[in-house]
């Protein structure tokens, strides 16, 4: 019998990281065959048509230009206070609500998520999100003794599905005093919808009626991950506004990516930015969220803190960074684009697709459809309910030739 010297609750089964995994397929196929002959569908990050990541040139020259005593010195476990007010500033981008604000720096959005759970959820609670959402929620409540729970996120007019979000939450709610709710939204991974402003007053409408009961502390949790590659300007942040005086057992916090927003992914840079009507709250969260980062990370990327808080205080340097990222976003628009338009001609089911990386397709067998499209050298991430294609990372022409090619291999396990 093997001995097993880990604690119970660090045992998990040993498995590979499927994105990862399939990533690495992707790149022996590329090897083989060539790029040009090969579909790489699986991370999630900006590549231009050769397959190269792109890291913008103003972000990384502003980085290289930094003496290097500055860049390799510890930064205060909060963030350095010029980057936490640019998080704020840049975060909110004019539609910065009527509330007591409070921003704490992460090792990227998944540390925000981190925090987030760990702080606002108490050990075997069920977190509510969607029946499509980023696996890692599962590890990282896993890892603190929660729950994922879902609810259905589309209707059959491929709408949300307020009704189900309405009803999950009332479940899980009659039996918790607590409970947190996690949106992935604008661009959310990995079906690329927006939650509409429309939608939002129905969520928050709904949100504000179970607060009536003071007994019941409701967490909303926005995971934006994707929130500065969506849209055409800052039309996707204008939501925030609606986090305006909001009852005070109603908390929100959002969690933010700089790592993604400025293509330093390995970087590892973002926010947890706190949201509330009552000031004690908000001091409550950053006291509580710099205890986790000091426990879990000590604290953050001092480099990417410069170069993102350098960016936004000069302001030619500002607007380079923002043309350049209006070129991206504005390619990845038409690429997903030609795959919407592509998948629609030949009747290829997608899930609505509204902005971001990625445009999923459901389908009951996904690990399968997903090992068969790899001969046709057509890589794509399989998932509980479908397969995720990454437009973020093909180009236009690929994007406009895959539909086809999935839909065959789709039409065989029917």
């Amino acid at each position: 019998m093997t001995i097993s010297m880990v604690a119970k609750h660090a045992k998990w089964p040993a498995k590979a990281d499927a994105i990862f995994a399939i990533a690495g397929k992707a790149q022996e196929a590329i090897k083989a065959y060539g790029k040009e002959n090969v579909t790489n569908s699986t991370l999630g990050a900006l590549m231009d048509d050769e397959g190269k990541l792109i890291a913008f040139d103003s972000v990384f020259g502003t980085f290289k230009n930094m003496p290097n005593e500055e860049i390799s010195a510890y930064a205060p476990i909060a963030g350095m206070p010029e980057y936490l007010e640019a998080v704020e500033e840049t975060f909110f981008a004019g539609y910065k609500p009527d509330a007591h604000i409070r921003v704490v720096a992460t090792p990227g959005g998944t540390g925000a998520l981190k925090v987030a759970m760990w702080n606002y959820t108490e050990e075997g609670d069920e977190i509510l999100t969607s029946d499509w959402f980023w696996s890692p929620y599962q590890t990282i409540s896993e890892e603190a003794g929660r729950k994922v729970s879902t609810f259905k996120f589309f209707s059959e007019e491929g709408n949300f599905n307020v009704q189900d979000f309405k009803d999950q939450f009332k479940r899980i709610l009659n039996k918790q005093d607590r409970i947190m709710t996690i949106l992935n939204t604008p661009a959310q991974n990995p079906t690329g919808y927006s939650v509409s402003d429309e939608e939002w007053d129905e969520i928050l409408d709904f949100l504000k009626e179970e607060a009536k009961d003071p007994e019941k502390k409701i967490i909303l949790l926005v995971d934006t991950a994707y929130i500065d590659f969506a849209g055409e300007g800052d039309e996707r942040r204008a939501f925030f506004t609606k986090f305006s005086n909001l009852p005070e057992n109603l908390f929100v916090m959002a969690a933010y990516s700089t790592s993604k927003g400025f293509t330093m992914y390995g970087l590892r840079l973002g926010a947890i930015i706190g949201i509330s009507s009552n000031q004690e709250i908000a001091d409550e969260f950053r006291v509580s969220s710099l205890h986790s980062g000091r426990a879990n990370w000590s604290n953050g990327n001092r480099g990417g803190m410069m170069v993102v808080s350098e960016i936004y205080n000069d302001k030619a340097l500002f607007e380079r960074y923002t043309e350049e990222k209006n070129q991206y976003k504005a390619m990845l628009r038409k690429r997903a684009e030609a795959f919407v338009e592509a998948a629609n001609e030949i009747d290829l089911e997608i899930l609505p697709y509204r902005d971001g990386f990625f445009v999923s397709l459901p389908c009951e067998k996904p690990y399968e459809i997903s090992e068969a499209l790899t001969e046709k050298n057509i890589f794509m991430v399989p998932l509980a309910k479908g397969i995720r294609f990454a437009v973020c990372a093909v180009s236009e022409d690929k994007c406009r030739k895959a539909p086809q090619v999935i839909k065959e291999v789709m039409d065989r396990y029917k």
